[in-house]
């Protein structure tokens, strides 16, 4: 049995208390009113400045004259006619200073929100990508894996307080509380043809039962898998096991829709006017390979602390060829995406990657290149795929990545050009992060490390590659 250490409780409890005060803190801090959004550009040099030599000083124009027109020489009235443009245009540069501090209050108060969002979003999708890795060893009865079937039960563990925590987000938004969904906003869909034409799919009733139904059905499933893998610890037969088996191939039917679905409510929604028909395969494979990087580092983890002793290098080996491979998929997927929307160029598609690339340059292609090139260029020779610290590397480095992804798939549309990791971000990371590994680690204190009765478990222990 595993015993969770005392400092490895500490430090999840204390990342969760800093990560709270560092949300709690970036709510607060967010601005309340265009005044303050002024004064922190201003701060910061941007804007004010350029803003006020664009307009100049009203007192500088003259007011017209009244009545006495008839009375002036053409100069004269073509001079005033000069001065009445010269207003206008002050008036109407005025207006659209105040759009645009609006527009930042906005996005400066979706921040926090965003921040919480992709950070909730990041550590589920790692615990339902696990989920689905232990439902495609049982619906394939696969040979090599039931000794690691314990951990990625653990993993597991997080989508119900995970998943609660994402469907109040989600509920919260329904009721205006926050505005990371702009297709909620009645103003926004009085004024928007598209989305009114999406308003059958796109509306808060219908939203919020979907996302109870995925919730429901994969939290459902979770337990069941779960509690016949305890109960086959005990069994005399294999009734457990093949009840697992007919699950797990039910699940992985419900997961494919689902999951579809999912990405299209609660990613792709973000931006109303745009779709792509890869989208759920995309974010799917970012969840799967995030999902397998965290089974290799746990695994590691527990051997080096002298548990799981009966997990070899082999196993070690196949859990590092899948975070290899299945980056080499994510990463076609991402071009194939890619590609056909920049070479199509057609406006409504296109605007979605312009967006990314000219504002969010540095972790638009930063994480492609650390979810192609880094796991490539390092997992690529087999032998590196037996050395336990090399693979906890890459699976750090694939973990931030994978979080870059949720961050740029996300934050463009509900933070715009107004974006950066700072305390809001990081908080978040540390709260989930926090969480998730307690719950995680607390869930395997509860059942022996090996499964038993398992009729793959003599070949799993004696595997070798």
């Amino acid at each position: 049995m595993y015993t969770l250490s005392s400092k490895l409780k500490l430090t999840a409890i204390i990342c969760m208390i800093v990560g709270a005060i560092g949300l709690v803190y970036g709510f607060i801090a967010a601005p309340d009113s265009v005044g303050e959004v002024r004064e922190m550009l201003a701060s910061h040099g941007a804007h004010g400045e350029t803003h006020q030599e664009e307009i100049g000083d009203e007192a500088e124009y003259p007011q017209p004259a009244g009545y006495e027109i008839d009375e002036r020489t053409d100069n004269e009235m073509a001079e005033e006619q000069t001065h009445l443009s010269e207003e206008e245009e002050h008036a109407e540069a005025g207006s659209h200073e105040n759009d645009h501090y609006e527009h930042v209050l906005h996005q400066l108060q979706n921040r926090p929100w965003a921040a919480l969002y992709v950070a909730a979003f990041f550590f589920f999708m790692i615990s339902l990508g696990a989920l689905v890795f232990y439902a495609i060893q049982y619906a394939a009865q696969a040979g090599w894996s039931p000794v690691l079937f314990r951990v990625m039960e653990a993993i597991t563990a997080y989508i119900l307080p995970g998943g609660v925590i994402i469907f109040i987000i989600l509920l919260l938004a329904g009721f205006h509380v926050n505005h990371l969904f702009i297709w909620m906003d009645p103003e926004v869909v009085a004024t928007d043809e598209i989305i009114q034409n999406k308003s059958s799919y796109l509306n808060v009733p219908f939203f919020l039962i979907r996302a109870a139904v995925y919730l429901g059905g994969w939290i459902l499933f979770r337990y069941l898998l779960r509690r016949n893998s305890i109960r086959l610890d005990n069994a005399t037969d294999n009734r457990w096991f093949k009840s697992n088996f007919k699950l797990a191939a039910g699940f992985l039917v419900f997961y494919a829709v689902s999951e579809s679905m999912m990405s299209w409510d609660w990613i792709m929604s973000v931006d109303p006017h745009w779709f792509s028909t890869l989208f759920g395969w995309y974010v799917f494979s970012s969840m799967f390979v995030s999902g397998i990087t965290v089974i290799a580092i746990i695994t590691i983890y527990l051997k080096s602390r002298n548990y799981l002793t009966f997990v070899n290098n082999s196993h070690i080996h196949d859990l590092a060829k899948f975070m290899f491979g299945i980056s080499i998929f994510w990463t076609y997927l991402w071009f194939s995406q890619f590609m056909l929307i920049w070479y199509s160029n057609i406006p409504e598609e296109v605007v979605y990657f312009i967006t990314r690339i000219e504002d969010y340059t540095l972790p638009f292609f930063g994480m492609v290149a650390i979810n192609f090139l880094f796991p490539v260029l390092v997992l690529m020779n087999s032998d590196f795929k037996r050395v336990n610290w090399f693979v906890i590397m890459t699976g750090i480095v694939i973990l931030i990545g994978h979080y870059l992804d949720v961050f740029v798939m996300i934050m463009p549309a509900t933070v715009g050009e107004s974006w950066f990791i700072g305390i809001p971000e990081i908080s978040a990371v540390l709260f989930f992060g926090g969480l998730f590994t307690f719950v995680v680690f607390s869930a395997l204190t509860k059942a022996p490390l090996l499964v038993k009765r398992n009729p793959f478990i003599k070949e799993s222990e004696n595997y070798h590659y």
